[in-house]
């Protein structure tokens, strides 16, 4: 089942933010290297902790994972959310709160969007085309570098892994991804996500500043097997929102 993991998912903000680790928690970088280029990408925190990962893609929009903005299924309020631009080591960048009332999950996928004052950063371009077996994308994230407590050891600077596209109906995305769904599921080639990345940015590998966000990171098995939300698919809303 495609979303077999999601009820785990919701819960995992509140774990992160209070020092309990669950098998499931919002997503990050395991192995993979340090990034030297990414200047869309957002740190997201609540009550000033580190919990997510989102993508500028306007200078008004950043899009995140849904489930990073609920504690125990409820809204966590817009006050208790901060986000750290403009720098690939977090503690340099700059905080920008969301809008009051001004962000909105899609109906369809485990993607939020929210709207910020204007930022001072380089957005990415969205995906027009799907993904394709065989495609290998890089995926950016300050999350847990280790698979023990991983409050323990989020990274400040912000990591990448590599991961090649695999058929959905792979016997290893079982519980992933489906045949039709909104999600596309990956495979290990250079690092795996673990807790800190869910709503992180999945790109294109291209020279710098050609880069396309093909999807928005969601879910991992911490070993070999992770998930991302498709771009493409939800682009129709995407626009729509951030219209707005």
């Amino acid at each position: 089942m495609l979303h077999r993991v999601r009820p785990l998912l919701l819960t995992a903000l509140l774990l992160v933010t209070g020092g309990v680790v669950s098998s499931a928690p919002a997503y990050a970088v395991i192995g993979g290297s340090k990034s030297t280029y990414a200047p869309w990408a957002v740190r997201m925190l609540v009550d000033g902790k580190p919990v997510c990962t989102g993508t500028a893609v306007t200078r008004q929009w950043i899009i995140s994972a849904s489930h990073c903005f609920f504690e125990q299924a409820q809204p966590v309020a817009d006050k208790r959310i901060s986000f750290r631009v403009g720098n690939l080591d977090m503690r340099k960048g700059t905080t920008v709160r969301p809008l009051p009332g001004r962000r909105a999950g899609s109906a369809h996928a485990d993607m939020m969007l929210i709207k910020v004052p204007p930022m001072k950063v380089r957005t990415a371009r969205l995906a027009t085309a799907h993904v394709h077996p065989g495609l290998i994308l890089r995926q950016y994230g300050w999350g847990a570098t280790c698979t023990g407590d991983e409050n323990t050891c989020q990274s400040p600077v912000l990591k990448q892994s590599e991961l090649r596209v695999v058929r959905p109906d792979d016997p290893r995305c079982y519980g992933h991804t489906a045949p039709g769904a909104t999600d596309f599921c990956m495979e290990k080639v250079s690092g795996i996500p673990a807790g800190g990345d869910s709503g992180g940015p999945v790109m294109s590998i291209a020279p710098r500043g050609t880069e396309t966000l093909l999807g928005v990171f969601d879910g991992s098995d911490r070993e070999k097997i992770a998930e991302a939300g498709e771009i493409r698919q939800q682009l129709a809303w995407i626009r729509s929102v951030t219209r707005r």
